[in-house]
């Protein structure tokens, strides 16, 4: 089917507009990554500053003996976005979720969902999960403190301020080799033996011998309090680069896909006008042609 100038027209119009959208939220994806990135980079100085804390606090006190009961209930805690245009990033972490962690939960146990994102909340509902509690995620770096702290408060309103008594799963996607990214259900509660041992193994690297003066218990408690919340903050860090980035990764798709429409249309467009340039100069042709050629009258 022919299409007219006019048409035409509005289509090169609506396609130009979309991709001056496109090209923003590329370049709004692309600017958001970096302070993520530098964020979770942060937080892995930090963490490592805890875990020296720890290890100070096993070379001190020996190692730790933590409670051998069971579990009572399961918890994830899942990362995703709030806004679309990421592609399945969502769809895959939420069936990653279904797929590892729901045949785990203790007999007798629903798993208990806590959820980062309106759009992760679609997709496990899309799983048969119902999140029991949805977070806002972070509008900037500077938000991902304020959303570890929340998440923080809440595992410890759900487990009495024990962490021992409850099984907790950071699920998130992270960066991977050649600028992709997967999905990954990371343990955070409880501490396993073999974290602990791991510490006590490690040989204090110091003159000095480690030593604190407030009670065991409230500092070991603060210590692992800093394990929980830098281990949250680290995910929430890497969700949003990789969110980001799978944002940005669209769009430049999208954006490809538009130029090679532009390019289509404005073919079009130029043959049409030619066509039309061409049938009015046939019509001014053939007209002088008449007109010459009509005899004269006497």
């Amino acid at each position: 089917m022919t299409q007219t100038l006019e048409v035409l027209s509005r289509r090169l119009d609506t396609l130009t507009s979309i991709r001056g959208i496109v090209h923003t939220m590329k370049t709004i994806s692309a600017i958001n990554a970096v302070p993520y990135e530098r964020a979770a980079r942060s937080v892995e100085a930090y963490h490592r500053t805890v875990r020296s804390g720890l290890r100070a606090f096993v070379a001190r006190t020996g190692p730790i003996a933590l409670p051998q009961a069971e579990p009572t209930e399961s918890i994830a805690v899942v990362f995703g976005s709030d806004h679309g245009l990421c592609g399945n990033y969502n769809e895959l972490l939420a069936e990653k979720v279904q797929a590892e962690l729901a045949p785990m939960t203790p007999e007798g146990c629903a798993l208990r969902v806590l959820c980062v994102g309106v759009q992760m909340n679609d997709a496990l509902a899309g799983q048969g999960l119902r999140p029991e509690s949805v977070f806002l995620p972070p509008a900037s770096a500077d938000g991902i403190g304020r959303l570890a702290g929340s998440i923080v408060t809440r595992l410890d309103d759900i487990g009495l301020g024990e962490p021992h008594n409850r099984e907790v799963a950071l699920a998130f996607t992270r960066r991977a080799g050649r600028g992709q990214h997967e999905p990954v259900v990371v343990p955070l509660l409880p501490l396993g033996q073999a974290f602990l041992a791991e510490l006590a193994d490690r040989p204090w690297q110091s003159r000095s011998l480690p030593d604190y003066s407030m009670p065991s218990a409230e500092l070991f408690a603060a210590l692992l309090r800093s394990h929980i919340f830098a281990s949250v903050f680290r995910a929430s860090a890497e969700a949003m680069v990789t969110e980001n980035a799978a944002r940005l990764a669209l769009m430049q798709q999208a954006e490809q896909s538009v130029d090679e429409r532009l390019d289509e249309v404005k073919g079009q467009l130029r043959s049409v006008r030619q066509d039309e340039i061409t049938t009015e100069l046939l019509d001014v042709i053939i007209g002088f042609e008449a007109l010459r050629n009509k005899p004269r009258r006497t």
